[in-house]
């Protein structure tokens, strides 16, 4: 067996980032900066009002509260060309540019108009630049505001549409194939067939690469014979960028992905018995035809999955140009044992991890650890890192991989509820 952080090294190793590619900004979503995006526009462009008010002097509010003449409106959108000269105001809009001669905003609040709006108090002493937004305070000429390995989020969607960029060069967004292997495997929705089984596993992956973002192709279900795995994987590779498989890379008579590959990929594939339980057998190689990486999975649902998250994920994430490849880790203590015996290898154990009133990581693991129970899998949220040997009392601390950061939170109402709940 060998450790699990020399398997991954060894994958990460082999998958350089796609080339870039130029996409509209507004298909960017997800996808990870090639090259920095630097501001050629100052944003704000003008200096504007943060409030609704008036721009006034601020030296004219010196031992408010003062009366002064209103000479103007300015709306957002629009340009008032009179200046504000001394005893004089500007009833301004949020977003308005500054009148000429104004150098503050007193908020509305702070102020009072007469009948006519012909003269206004203002309530306070106003310093120069108040609710005021002066030009480039947020983005000066020359920032960086997209820097190359940056994960396009929506902030930073709105920040390149400020700056009028229409299309960026991203890292290529991945073209995953996913296939099924074995003669057992049935697909479809009708009686099962005497000793078959329902293929699970590449809806399963299928759907993994939907939720990375990943464009995704079906490659079906091949059984167990050579010549049609061949075909299938040359096809698949002729439009992606990356395959997956399932079943066949254990030490069985058919165990077919594992000895294609051996042919298929000049020298790179490399079948491993990691040090870890489940997802034990793992095969992945390079085909020599088309550079295509090949990731051979195991067959049995969980150690499919579990291969997912350690090997492919990081891996497909390396081609799309991420920097951060690995799911989070954090420390949570046990809710009850967790009993194991030495073997060797590190123990991923499906769980439910959550934040309790106190802020503490708690993780409890769910019903059924065999590899083939995928109902446990989707009740968990985490996977507990138990190391080799002889497990952790109650309340022991633990590492928990964290697989769905959405589920941790399971309580409705507001932000203010949340917060009077963790106070109290």
């Amino acid at each position: 067996m060998i450790p699990l952080g020399e398997a991954q090294r060894f994958v990460l190793e082999l998958c350089a980032p796609l080339p870039p590619r130029s996409v509209p900004v507004q298909e960017a979503l997800g996808c990870v900066m090639s090259t920095d995006v630097v501001a050629t526009e100052p944003v704000p462009s003008f200096a504007n009002s943060s409030m609704d008010g008036f721009a006034v002097r601020a030296d004219d509010t010196a031992g408010a509260p003062v009366d002064l003449q209103v000479i103007g409106a300015v709306m957002a959108g629009h340009v008032l060309e009179a200046t504000v000269g001394p005893g004089q105001a500007v009833r301004i809009m949020t977003g308005a540019p500054l009148p000429a001669g104004a150098d503050a905003v007193c908020m509305i609040e702070e102020t009072s108009t007469d009948e006519s709006g012909g003269t206004v108090t203002i309530q306070r002493q106003l310093r120069p630049g108040n609710f005021v937004r002066q030009p480039g305070r947020d983005v000066a000429v020359g920032d960086v505001v997209a820097p190359a390995g940056t994960l396009l989020t929506p902030a930073h969607l709105g920040v390149l549409a400020n700056q009028g960029v229409g299309r960026v060069l991203t890292y290529s967004r991945p073209k995953v194939g996913v296939l099924s292997t074995g003669d057992e495997l049935f697909s479809g929705s009708g009686p099962l067939p005497p000793g078959k089984i329902r293929d699970a596993n590449r809806p399963t992956l299928l759907a993994l690469c939907r939720r990375e973002g990943w464009d995704c192709v079906d490659l079906g279900v091949v059984g167990d014979d050579e010549a049609t795995l061949v075909e299938v994987l040359l096809r698949g590779a002729a439009t992606c960028d990356a395959i997956l498989t399932s079943g066949g890379v254990s030490v069985g008579d058919l165990d077919l992905v594992r000895v294609v590959l051996e042919k298929l990929s000049g020298g790179t594939m490399r079948w491993m018995q990691v040090a870890i339980r489940p997802a034990k057998p793992f095969a992945f190689g390079i085909l020599a035809s088309s550079g295509t990486p090949v990731f051979g999975l195991p067959g049995n649902p969980v150690s499919a999955m579990v291969s997912f998250e350690l090997f492919v994920r990081p891996a497909i994430r390396a081609l799309s140009g991420h920097r951060s490849l690995h799911r989070p880790v954090v420390r949570a203590s046990t809710a009850h044992p967790l009993e194991r015996q030495r073997d060797g290898k590190l123990h991923l154990l499906r769980a439910r991890v959550n934040v309790d009133d106190h802020g503490d990581w708690r993780v409890s693991t769910t019903d059924g650890q065999e590899s083939h129970q995928l109902r446990s899998m989707a009740e968990a949220n985490a996977l507990i890192l138990l190391p080799d040997g002889l497990g952790v009392p109650e309340l022991g601390d633990v590492r928990v991989l964290l697989l769905d950061a959405d589920s941790l939170d399971e309580g409705g109402g507001t932000i203010d509820d949340r917060l009077s709940t963790e106070n109290s």
